[in-house]
Order: structure tokens, then sequence, then C-alpha cells
């Protein structure tokens, strides 16, 4: 029997909505029937679109609109009657009502700072056992349970080098995501401006681009960096470059270790929580202490020059994505939450 899904999503647009659109489009080759409640004008809502009806709101804590969205969404539920009321982080939270006939639940990506809007939940999924210990240490006391994220299913196939304006034989560092600050990207930028010719690309947007921009000049790399903004599809980018480092300060899990795996390219980061979890330092990845620009050019500099290393890294990195991240097995862990088993 088929699962009617309702999702209340208000993220923006990075590596943590493109999971967010890479599992409700396996929930929907599994059969489930789905509606949602996200932000306006995203750039993943055409993604989304086919698989049901999308309300949209900025859901702002006191406003009028708020108010409105909450009636509809409540009106839907009853209409509607969902098996599965899914928020996706604290604030999605707030909108579920004390709806008897669904399982009702949170997944979160990042540390909780209260539980105040997860009266209603039956339990908490954190994408990280780190997640749910925050969760329990706040006095959580329903189940809260662990379930990863998976790369998608798409055959990385490398860009042409040309399109990106860079030469064929150039050693290509990438990394992707959204320009802010707790994603590093200035240490990564100050790391490669120390390779003399080492070219970087930095797949993403974000409310710090032009500092990063303006931080390329200051260092003298503006002439082998490339911004080519969000792309469809990050992992065809990726697997066109020589190395993949996540330089984040904070980074619950690092859905974009999932997908240099995926690539096949040898991948370098920090280590922040989640990487510090699933990633094995000198095995599937190479991991550099935070904000440690000299650690990060001298792991680039050994995928780069020690014998067999990049081979080595992207062997294991296959092996661990297939060990611990696959579709199946995080599809069955969540049906079995929507049959009521957790």
């Amino acid at each position: 029997m088929s699962k009617k899904i309702l999702h209340m999503h208000f993220g923006k647009d990075g590596g943590a909505e493109r999971f967010f659109v890479n599992l409700v489009q396996a929930f929907g080759e599994r059969g489930a029937e789905q509606r949602f409640v996200t932000r306006p004008n995203r750039i993943w809502k055409h993604e989304i679109a086919p698989l049901g009806p999308i309300i949209e709101s900025h859901y702002r804590r006191i406003s009028p609109g708020s108010a409105l969205l909450t009636w509809r969404v409540h009106r839907m539920i009853r209409d509607w009657r969902p098996d599965v009321i899914m928020a996706w982080m604290s604030r999605s939270s707030r909108l579920i009502p004390n709806h008897p006939g669904a399982v009702k639940l949170t997944r979160m990506g990042d540390y909780p700072r209260h539980l105040r809007n997860f009266r209603y939940n039956d339990l908490i999924v954190g994408n990280t056992p780190g997640i749910v210990r925050a969760c329990r240490d706040l006095g959580w006391r329903k189940p809260a349970l662990v379930i990863s994220n998976f790369a998608r299913e798409v055959t990385p196939v490398p860009v042409d080098r040309a399109s990106m304006n860079t030469p064929d034989d150039a050693f290509v560092i990438c990394g992707s995501g959204r320009f802010v600050h707790r994603k590093g990207f200035d240490v990564l930028i100050r790391a490669v401006a120390q390779i003399p010719d080492a070219w970087l690309w930095l797949l993403g947007d974000g409310e710090r681009r032009a500092e990063l921009e303006a931080l390329v000049s200051e260092v003298g790399l503006a002439e082998r960096t490339r911004f080519p903004g969000w792309v469809d599809e990050p992992m065809h980018h990726v697997a066109a470059c020589d190395v993949f480092v996540m330089p984040s300060r904070h980074e619950p899990l690092g859905n974009v270790i999932l997908e240099s795996w995926k690539a096949q390219v040898p991948t370098i980061s920090t280590r922040s929580e989640g990487p510090s979890w699933f990633a094995a330092d000198g095995q599937d990845c190479l991991l550099v202490e935070i904000d440690d620009v000299a650690g990060m050019k001298a792991a680039i500099a050994r995928v780069r020059e020690e014998p067999g290393l990049a081979a080595h890294l992207v062997a294991a990195g296959t092996a661990t994505l297939e060990a611990k991240f696959t579709k199946d097995r995080v599809l069955d862990q969540y049906f079995e939450i929507f049959g009521g088993r957790y």
C-alpha cells in the first residue's frame, strides 16, 4: 500500500536541499503520493513539481501570512489525511499539528538549539549520530533514529574543461556549496593560492560570493579560479577535477563528500562533525584541521605527488559509499518508520 507523505521544507538552496529533492524523488519511485510546503521560487521547484502539489510560503514566525499558512496546511491535512507528516529541520516542525492519524517526524540535518518546535512529533530522525545525541542532551525522550544520506543515481560524466575556460592539463581543485562563512571557502582559496599552477572551481553561490571573488583577486588567484554558480548536476563538474575539497568549519554530515566519492575523485575534508564520523583519514579521505590553510595545502600536495594515493582514496571512498550510504538502505529505513515501526 502506497504512503501519503506531506513534506514541510523551508530551506534555501544548497546541498541539504539537493538531498531533499533526491529523497522525495526516491519516495516517488516507491509509489508514495506526496505534497509539499516550501519557500517560494526555489531553484529546485521544477524537480519536485511532478511529484505533487506545492504550497509556497516564507512562513515567518509572526505574520498574517503565517497564520493563513497554518490554517491552509491544517485544513489540507484534515481533508487529504496523510499517512506521514515530515518536517525538515526545526522551523518546519512548528507547522506539525496534533494529528493522530499520521506518523509525525522531523528530519534533522543540523544540530538543534532547542526542542520547543517538536511537541507533536512522534520521533526525530538525524542524519548523523551526533545530531541524535544533541537531541537527547536537550531532553528528547521519544524515539530518535539515525538515517543518513545517499548520493544521487547519476553516472558522472566529466564536463569538458574548455567549457570552464580551463586548460586540459591543469591540476584542478574543486569545492561546492553555499557561499557562507561556515563553509570555509576562504580557507580553500588561501590554500590553493599557495600552489602556483593549481586551478580552482567553486560551484555554488550565496551571500559571501562578492567577498570570495575579492579574496581571489587579493591573493592573485583570479585568472585560475572559476565561479560557475549553481549547476544542474555538480558531480559532472567534480568528475572533471583532480581533487575535491570540503573546507567547512561546521558540517553536520557533508553530502558533497558522498557526491565526490560517487564521482570517483580523491577527497579532502576538514575534521568537521560529519566527516569525523564517517570518513577514515588516509583511507577514503584526507582529513585536516578546521581553518588550517597549511594543512589543506599539504593534503592537496599529497594527493598530487604521493604515488598511488589518489587511486587508493578513490577505491576506498567507493567502498565506503557502497557499504554505508546506499539508496535502498535509506529508503527501507524510512518506510519502516512510515509503517509505524520505530
